[in-house]
């Protein structure tokens, strides 16, 4: 049966945590899957879904606090033991457990960890610690299973059993050498079709796409897209195996800066979720509001500059002049920013780049010119009026192309995000430029 998250059963879980009914909560958290508790909690009341997390198993508790949201996820933990968050991270991968301490504070962090009573679990917390959190190694797990290439697969099958019991699971067998750098992969079906005194170093695959553990997260989880890959080792700059990236986590990513390049389309400066306070929403939508209305300003400053009493139906076609300008260039930018977070722009030069999307705009122009000349004429039935219109219009048109394809190549260029090309700032900047284009036609055409 599908979960659904609906108004009917916050109320029913609400209702059941007012009565304390404490064996309904615990019946109903053993029928659903943790990751659907981790969404209930997020809707409830602070102190309702601290109540309900209290009833929860330690190995479920522990799943749904790395799942929880960042806020509730750090309140429940300030009311949390030292003892008690370690009892949890015990129970978690060491990814997992890195990110859920992560925000903690470094004499916190300290207290937490030694009170983890698997030594070994606390030295991997502590060494994806080291790494920073956008970079491969703050995104791996060091759970996994790897083998010498100089074992035989009787040996290599024994000293397997032993490792799977700290992974939950099983994508890649890694072959090793003896100063543990990664060698390549060892298929299953070859191990269990194999003689049990065959070396491994006669049946792994030496072809292994890795990655280093400073490759940035977003370059990890296109690697796994492009490869069609579940798990990606990670290598340290000697090319040791320090461990691996899986597809839970190369989602995860995908979904953070998907939403984070749609919010900066959308004009907004920092990830927020529709549940951050007031002083939150409006410090990341403001800035961008503020650019918004400075464009507004400058375009009514560049129609106050040029003498259109002369010609006062000019007015008329501004915003539409101003409009087509913006789409455009989010057209182009978008277009830009898409390749360039997927990597499929390939080494095509800006030169190439630019004369494809001139003649896009050449023929989408002319289109649009076209259509605009045979409006303007019939509604004025003026000439060198709709002449004017249209010429302006396709200039126009072009400029925002060019400028929408430039604009996010440059700033990839320079480290700074093209994602803050396709929102306020590449639409106000073609609203500006758009109607100086059009004044300066219409002067030359039509006011002279």
């Amino acid at each position: 049966m599908k979960f659904e998250l609906n108004k009917d059963l916050i109320a029913q879980i609400q209702d059941w945590v007012e009565t304390e009914n404490r064996e309904a909560l615990i019946t109903f958290s053993t029928q659903v899957h943790w990751a659907d508790i981790a969404e209930i909690l997020d809707e409830l009341h602070y102190d309702d879904a601290k109540f309900f997390f209290e009833l929860l198993e330690e190995d479920i508790a522990a799943d749904i606090l790395k799942e929880l949201e960042e806020d509730v996820r750090e309140r429940l933990l300030s009311e949390l033991s030292s003892k008690e968050i370690a009892e949890h991270l015990d129970n978690l991968d060491s990814d997992d457990a890195a990110d859920v301490i992560a925000h903690l504070s470094e004499e916190q962090k300290e207290e937490v960890l030694s009170q983890v009573e698997d030594i070994d679990q606390a030295s991997d917390i502590v060494d994806l610690l080291s790494y920073g959190e956008d970079t491969a190694g703050g995104l791996m797990a060091k759970e996994l299973i790897h083998v010498y290439k100089s074992w035989s697969l009787l040996r290599c099958v024994r000293e397997m059993r032993k490792q799977a019991e700290e992974v939950e699971h099983v994508y890649t067998i890694y072959v090793v050498d003896e100063n543990e750098v990664l060698c390549g992969t060892m298929s299953l079906k070859r191990l269990l079709l194999s003689s049990e005194r065959t070396l491994v170093s006669e049946i792994f695959n030496e072809k292994v796409i890795s990655v280093k553990a400073s490759t940035s997260k977003e370059d990890v989880a296109i690697t796994m897209q492009k490869y069609d890959l579940v798990a990606l080792p990670v290598v340290d700059e000697l090319n040791r195996l320090i461990g691996r990236v899986t597809i839970d986590d190369a989602v995860d990513v995908l979904t953070e800066e998907a939403e984070k390049d749609y919010q900066m389309a959308s004009g907004i400066s920092e990830n927020i979720e529709s549940s951050d306070n007031v002083g939150v929403l409006t410090r990341a939508r403001l800035p961008w509001l503020l650019i918004g209305l400075l464009g507004g300003i400058l375009g009514a400053q560049i129609m106050g500059y040029f003498d259109i009493e002369k010609n006062a139906q000019l007015a008329l076609f501004a915003p539409l002049i101003a409009a087509m300008g913006g789409n455009v260039g989010v057209q182009s930018s978008a277009i830009i920013v898409q390749g360039l977070a997927g990597n499929t722009l390939g080494h095509i030069t800006l030169s190439k780049r630019l004369t494809k999307e001139l003649f896009v705009a050449l023929i989408n122009g002319g289109v649009c010119s076209a259509i605009i000349f045979a409006v303007s004429f019939f509604m004025k039935d003026n000439l060198a009026f709709a002449q004017t219109i249209s010429i302006a219009l396709l200039c126009v048109i072009v400029f925002a192309a060019l400028f929408g394809t430039l604009i996010p190549l440059s700033l990839n260029k320079y480290k700074i995000d093209p994602a803050l090309a396709t929102g306020p700032f590449i639409t106000t900047a073609n609203d500006v430029f758009g109607l100086c284009i059009y004044f300066y036609i219409a002067q030359w055409l039509l006011l002279t």
